[in-house]
């Protein structure tokens, strides 16, 4: 059996300084969108009072969305009741909406707390729902360094608002058949 290579280790202390002077971007994604009603500009599929579902601008992959609470807050613990209930309330609806639309094998799902953990827009809070098929890993993003999407924004953008519409309708007809029975 071959062994694997040993990993080496790079000193560079330099980048020390490089680190600690590194600039957080300039202005907030998600507050401006929330700012905003101009939905299909910033590819919004749905608006909660204290959340946002938008679509990846820079995508992993076809359907990669983003949730995110209205409010400039940094970490969960910060949140409200009624802006968890919000952001798990859209999560769901986009987990349904990729299930209906691209009926993907799997989703990674997660958050980057913190400039250091990944997070582009540190102070605020947002899930990214990634979803993935067996098989989609080939040798462009491991060998190329280069992402195939086979699908335009808009036209993504158009697949989850038509299942996101579906849904809510569904869930509206559920509720008055509710209160009917009652």
């Amino acid at each position: 059996m071959a062994r694997a290579p040993l990993r080496q280790r790079l000193w560079a202390p330099w980048r020390m300084a490089y680190i600690r002077r590194a600039e957080e971007p300039v202005g907030c994604l998600f507050c401006a969108v929330r700012r905003s009603r101009s939905d299909r500009a910033h590819l919004v599929l749905a608006r909660r009072p204290n959340a946002i579902l938008m679509l990846n601008r820079f995508p992993y992959t076809p359907g990669h969305v983003m949730i995110g609470v209205a409010r400039h807050a940094a970490h969960f613990h910060e949140l409200t009741g009624a802006e968890r209930s919000d952001l798990l309330d859209l999560t769901a609806l986009a987990e349904r909406a990729l299930a209906s639309e691209y009926r993907p094998d799997g989703v990674n799902a997660g958050a980057n707390l913190g400039r250091v953990a990944g997070a582009g827009f540190p102070g605020h809070l947002h899930l990214h729902l990634v979803p993935r098929w067996d098989g989609d890993t080939n040798f462009m993003p491991v060998i190329g360094e280069t992402r195939v999407l086979p699908e335009s924004l808009e036209r993504t953008r158009a697949r989850l608002a038509r299942a996101i519409r579906a849904i809510e309708r569904g869930a509206a007809r559920k509720a008055v058949r509710r209160g009917r029975l009652r």
